[in-house]
């Protein structure tokens, strides 16, 4: 659904963006790209002040999975909530639990002395206002974007980010270097707030009013509802739930393991990740002239790089070999991420968007823990070179399997974005839209 200010007048003061950028996109586009300035360096931060602070590199492993968890505990209570209350509503309460949080963990640090316990529970606050969060920040994005601009508007947005997000990892670690995690943290601690105070300005007499429900139970049910009569929705995010969870672990475990032993240190493989978020950005700009028809036909094909810096780091490939493959994969997966909101926005009610986001970010986090506490012992029974193997099999088998799914390979772009009632999808066959009746 478009925004109100999307079809407006062109005036001087919105001269300068396109038409389908109204208010509401505008503003969480900027407030995304100052959230992520902030929390990519701050995760480095919440490593450093671990480590400056005399902990392991077990306790580092500790405070990631701190921030994991509550994303698994509560991304589906999160959901129900922002398709509940008023999204916007729900965006700032949990921007101002991750301002206070940070800033807690940021005085903790400056102060000196700071306690593995205290770490973590602030930690697993910042990451519970995260589950919170995500599922109504993708809800609102969904509900700003008419269908015919919904390809450029979301390959725009997530440039944005990830282009934020390389440089918030550049900037931070420069400052960390200059005046320790502490500041870092507080730097973060005020983007939330910033953030946060932008977010305050959406216009939301666009969304219809919420209808009552029958408590967060029932509605849990109705997202549900939702994943399992589209079988290209729930073989998707399974897919996903193997494909993200290897992928994280080659990278936060093997990864640094290879370029200590084989390429020469910790430096190559910061190059590397470099070029998988230069790579992002690329695959981003080609969505905003792309529009392919199949949209998941094209986006799951694009899944299969994603095992290359997997088989990289087994061989393991050169340095400027394994930026390549990262740069490939980086823009494919960018590419399946454009093609993935579009057609979530095309086929999701917009009243469920969260809710359905919801069991999605659910799927892709919740096997995460469980692989990077197993990367260890599967490189103890296996060996680091066919555990890597390993990874990349298991990107190509359930990618692969997905292609099976009819819809996936059959659904095709509306072009004018949802329909209540009218053609499927794909003519040779009715979609789980259609079937049911949205």
């Amino acid at each position: 659904m478009s925004s109100p200010r999307a079809a407006a007048p062109r005036t001087p003061a919105n001269r300068r963006r396109p038409d389908w950028a109204g208010r509401n996109y505008s503003l969480l586009t900027g407030a995304a790209i100052i959230t992520n300035l902030g929390s990519h360096g701050a995760h480095i931060a919440a490593a450093f002040a671990v480590m400056e602070a005399g902990g392991s590199v077990g306790d580092v492993g500790l405070i990631a999975a701190a921030r994991t968890l509550p994303l698994v505990l509560f991304l589906l209570i999160g959901g129900a909530i922002a398709d509940r209350l008023p999204r916007h509503r729900v965006m700032v309460a949990a921007n101002v639990l991750n301002c206070l949080s940070q800033a807690a963990f940021a005085v903790l640090v400056l102060a000196g002395e700071p306690q593995l316990w205290q770490m973590m529970l602030l930690t697993a606050l910042c990451g519970t206002g995260t589950a919170f969060f995500n599922p109504a920040a993708e809800g609102m994005l969904l509900s700003t974007v008419s269908g015919e601009h919904s390809n450029r508007a979301f390959a725009l947005f997530r440039m944005a980010i990830n282009g934020a997000g390389i440089g918030g990892a550049a900037l931070g670690g420069a400052m960390i270097a200059a005046v320790g995690p502490g500041w870092v943290l507080a730097a973060d601690a005020a983007a939330f707030a910033v953030a946060g105070a932008l977010r305050t300005f959406l216009d939301v007499s666009h969304v219809p009013d919420r209808a009552p429900g029958g408590g967060l139970l029932a509605d849990l049910r109705e997202g549900w509802v939702e994943v399992r009569t589209r079988p290209w929705l729930w073989s998707i995010v399974l897919q996903f739930s193997v494909v993200v969870a290897v992928v994280g672990a080659a990278d936060a475990v093997y990864g640094p393991l290879v370029a200590r032993d084989q390429l020469g240190g910790p430096a190559p493989w910061g190059v590397a990740l470099a070029f998988f978020g230069v790579g992002t950005i690329a695959g981003a700009v080609l969505m905003m002239a792309w529009k392919p028809r199949r949209l998941l036909l094209v986006g799951t094909l694009c899944v299969f790089p994603l095992a290359l810096p997997s088989a990289g780091l087994a061989v393991p490939l050169p340095v400027w070999g394994l930026c390549v493959v990262m740069f490939v994969s980086g823009a494919a997966i960018e590419v399946f991420g454009v093609n993935w909101m579009t057609a979530m926005h095309q086929e999701i009610p917009e009243e469920k968007f969260s809710r359905v986001t919801a069991y999605d970010w659910f799927g892709s986090v919740s096997m995460l823990p469980l692989a990077t506490a197993l990367a260890g012992p599967a490189e103890s029974a296996f060996g680091r070179t066919q555990a890597l193997w390993g990874c990349a099999v298991l990107v190509v088998v359930p990618t692969a399997l997905v292609l099976l799914v009819p819809d996936v390979r059959r659904m095709t772009r509306r072009a004018h974005g949802k329909t209540v009632a009218g053609p499927a999808a794909a003519p040779a066959e009715p979609t789980p839209a259609d079937a049911v009746g949205h």
